[in-house]
């Protein structure tokens, strides 16, 4: 799914989100030309953003259709982040760094609003603040955000987080597919995909399910 008016756009996004959030997020997506795209889960990263392309002039983010209502909101606002960055420093953007100062000022005034709203539920909105106050870590690599966004999604009793199996453990994800748990990897592990041996970095929060055997 896809939209570029600010009113399309809250209309892709608001299934996702929590309900208290959403004229939150129309306010902050009605600043940009903008593209959303709700697609397939992936392994490798929850949201991503892209510049405007000449001639087009909508930033595209894209967005994992698994995630929970919380993480959805925090990702969409990760992603917005980076665009507003992209316009606020228009004669200096091949200098910014992807996550940082200029990035997490701008996603702190995204999030701010909805911990003093008291939208985010008490323990992820601790999360959240202690996110925010640490101004040399990106969201995407903040393991305790990220473990408390986890919290609220809706797991399997047969399911295991990819960074508890054991090295060399076999486990299938959502989709299908079947991998061999390797190293750690900072917050991701090395995993090597059963037929093909290639290899994914598979973030370690992912819930996937333990086989006891190679398939």
């Amino acid at each position: 799914m896809t939209a570029a008016m600010p009113g399309a756009v809250l209309e892709i996004v608001r299934p996702h989100l929590p309900v208290a959030a959403v004229d939150h997020v129309a306010r902050a997506v009605s600043r940009l030309q903008l593209d959303v795209v709700v697609v397939r889960p992936r392994r490798t990263k929850l949201g991503d953003h892209r510049p405007p392309r000449p001639p087009a002039r909508a930033h595209r983010v894209t967005i994992n259709a698994d995630l929970n209502p919380w993480a959805f909101l925090t990702t969409l606002l990760h992603e917005v982040a980076h665009a507003t960055t992209w316009e606020r420093h228009a004669g200096r953007r091949r200098r910014l760094r992807p996550h940082g100062p200029e990035w997490r000022t701008e996603f702190s005034a995204l999030l701010a609003p909805l911990v003093d709203a008291r939208v985010f539920p008490e323990g992820l909105a601790v999360a959240v603040l202690r996110s925010l106050a640490r101004p040399a870590a990106a969201t995407c690599s903040d393991r305790g955000l990220l473990l408390a966004l986890a919290r609220y999604d809706q797991r399997r009793d047969d399911r295991v987080r990819v960074e508890d199996l054991a090295d060399g453990a076999w486990f299938r994800i959502d989709g299908g597919h079947a991998f061999r748990a390797g190293r750690p990897v900072r917050t991701r592990r090395r995993c090597f995909e059963a037929g093909t041996g290639r290899e994914y970095r598979v973030h370690g929060l992912l819930l996937v399910e333990p086989l006891a055997a190679p398939p």
